[in-house]
């Protein structure tokens, strides 16, 4: 039996059941990566990829061969294995587990690094982790967990939790909690405990005041600019009324030196621009005064 052989029915073998990895013959140059991403509801759904280099052109062939069962063959023996490991953490737990969509796969890659043969399993564990204010990992891995050296372990969790337990603690913290090889781990290792992470009040409460204090300033500036400088339609004005803004707006010129900006006469009367303009306008061509341009403003002179 090959080595590929044998690495189908034990690479989740040696994961969970203490006492079988010395049953696996590992090539010096190959890999085995498991990875276990854990949702809300307690299903993992694991991936396995065996990676191993090819260096001959008879490493190519055994491969391939192995390659073309893995459908037929191998992956209903992954199966049948992986369906009574969950039917016994089952029992030990008293919790309904499950394991469905399985898939593998057995394709070769190239890299700058030379040739290899990859193997990829994959299935969805129902009920691997225990679900409630926590989300707890470890009780129906009971038989303990062995990592061969070249063997890594990574196990992610749901965004929205925090780590509040880590035992052993991983060997590193980069898309979740890795664990390298060799190393053992003892019954119900690793133990593992996720907490939901608490909504974030006080920074979108310091958020909406911040943004409704922005907003009041906006609107006091607003006001304060309309209230400085009024606008809005010309206000019909009596004979008499014309003949007495005439009279303040010379009066004001003159108070100021015989010059005023035009936006300085319009604020000092409380009155809309539209109708201060019209009144200078009629001024202007009967020549009491002159309008200089002074950038975007008309400075008013007294003639």
């Amino acid at each position: 039996m090959t080595r590929y052989s044998i690495f189908a029915l034990t690479v989740l073998l040696i994961f969970c059941i203490p006492g079988i990895a010395g049953a696996a013959p590992v090539s010096p140059d190959s890999s085995i990566t498991y990875t276990i991403t854990v949702q809300e509801d307690g299903t993992g759904v694991w991936h396995v990829e065996y990676r191993t280099l090819l260096t001959s052109d008879e490493d190519l062939g055994v491969f391939d061969s192995y390659a073309k069962n893995v459908s037929a063959l191998y992956l209903p023996q992954f199966q049948d294995l992986m369906q009574r490991s969950a039917a016994q953490a089952g029992a030990a737990t008293s919790r309904k587990m499950e394991i469905t969509d399985f898939s593998g796969d057995a394709v070769i890659q190239t890299s700058p690094t030379g040739r290899y043969g990859v193997v990829f399993y994959s299935f969805s564990w129902r009920g691997f982790a225990k679900t409630g204010d926590e989300l707890t990992i470890g009780d129906a891995l009971a038989g303990g967990l062995y990592l061969a050296k070249d063997h890594t372990l990574i196990i992610r969790y749901p965004a929205g939790y925090t780590v509040s337990l880590a035992e052993p603690a991983p060997d590193q913290v980069r898309d979740g909690l890795i664990w390298y090889g060799q190393r053992s781990f003892g019954a119900g290792e690793p133990r593992l405990v996720f907490e939901r992470s608490g909504f974030p009040w006080l920074p979108v409460l310091l958020g909406s005041f911040l943004v409704l204090i922005v907003i009041a300033g906006l609107f006091l500036v607003i006001k304060k600019r309309r209230h400085s400088e009024p606008d809005g339609a010309a206000v019909p004005l009596s004979e008499a009324d014309l003949v007495s803004l005439e009279e303040r707006i010379v009066q004001l010129l003159k108070a100021a030196g015989g010059e005023q900006h035009q936006s300085e006469i319009v604020k000092n009367l409380g009155l809309p621009k539209s109708t201060v303009s019209a009144t200078l306008n009629d001024l202007h061509r009967r020549g009491v005064i002159q309008k200089v341009k002074k950038g975007r403003e008309n400075l008013i002179r007294l003639t």
